[in-house]
């Protein structure tokens, strides 16, 4: 029987998990909302042009869903680690958990996750946000950490980051992270000027917007590469670091770029060497139907052998001599 029944004094309980990212699952359910919405006009679309209509549909709102989803995601950059280490200050119990990095562009998680989860009287089951966003101050978030007596590892980690510590890496993750979210909000911009163009048959306008959004696409990943750092600053848990690798938004927004990139330089090309395939892909080459309704509309025209059987000549209807007057 220990004081405080084996409980560390001064510390609170550990906290819940990070909660549900609501905010990608609100842009997740109006994109499936209106992709729902319009399958269901589906079948009212007659021929061929349903199927080359929908995969416009879907290309269309993959890639506004992906812009807007990686604005709010924490998973630009990621790494994960198990180690022995020490779990609160001024104890020498150690605990062995896998500790991760999240970095996104409004700030990172740092989870630390025991390994059983039940440790030491305690459930070591943590998930704890340090913002840098626009009205966040970074540096009061790690104060409150320190108040609040989190764990050793979250506190080491987040310290990385700090305006205070050494590594640097404060003021570029900061900064990188504002101009790939106006990047990325200005595709968003020309996306769906792009989906405007096309929808009114301005094909060229509207190929060129799209490769403009890819380039945008792009030139937020570019920005976001130039913050990474991790050799110059390591996070050493004993014999063993914690290494961060491009995450699942950044390899995403990467696809999603590329794929912007090659429609738009193939919408261009098209125009200008075949633009009547163009046409025909975005369902605005009707001629051969219009022929066709024309062509039902129009009168039969009689056949040779009517027009023999009743043209003939003059004389030979009226025979007779004319009376002279």
């Amino acid at each position: 029987m220990t004081l405080w029944n084996g409980s560390y004094p001064f510390y609170p309980g550990a906290n819940a998990c990070f909660p549900f990212d609501t905010t990608r699952a609100v842009i997740v359910t109006v994109f499936l909302s209106v992709l729902a919405t319009f399958i269901i006009i589906l079948p009212g679309i007659p021929g061929r042009r349903r199927l080359l209509w929908f995969l416009q549909l879907v290309l269309g709102l993959f890639v506004g869903a992906v812009i807007l989803n990686v604005q709010f995601t924490g998973d630009w950059e990621h790494g994960w680690v198990q180690a022995n280490t020490s779990y609160k200050s001024f104890s020498p119990a150690q605990v062995s958990a896998d500790i991760g990095l999240h970095i996104g562009l409004a700030g990172l998680n740092v989870t630390l996750r025991g390994n059983p989860v039940q440790q030491i009287n305690e459930t070591i089951n943590y998930n704890e946000h340090f913002s840098w966003s626009f009205g966040e101050d970074y540096e009061l978030s790690y104060s409150q950490g320190l108040h609040r007596g989190l764990p050793s590892p979250i506190l080491y980690v987040a310290e990385k980051f700090s305006g205070q510590s050494p590594c640097g890496v404060h003021g570029q993750y900061r900064i990188a992270g504002h101009y790939v979210s106006l990047t990325l909000w200005l595709a968003f911009c020309t996306w769906l000027i792009s989906i405007l163009l096309f929808s009114m048959s301005i094909l060229l306008y509207g190929g060129q917007m799209l490769l403009l959004t890819g380039t945008l696409i792009l030139s937020s990943l570019l920005l976001f590469s130039t913050a990474r750092n991790s050799l110059r600053c390591p996070i050493q848990f004993g014999p063993v670091s914690l290494r961060t690798d491009y995450g699942e938004s950044f390899w995403l927004a990467l696809a999603t770029g590329l794929l912007c990139l090659l429609l738009g330089l193939a919408v261009i090309i098209l125009n200008s060497v075949q633009p009547q395939k163009l046409k025909l892909i975005f369902s605005l080459d009707r001629s051969s139907e219009e022929e066709q309704w024309e062509q039902s509309w129009l009168p039969a025209q009689p056949s040779c052998s009517a027009q023999g059987g009743f043209m003939v000549p003059l004389g030979e209807l009226c025979p007779g001599t004319a009376t002279r007057l």
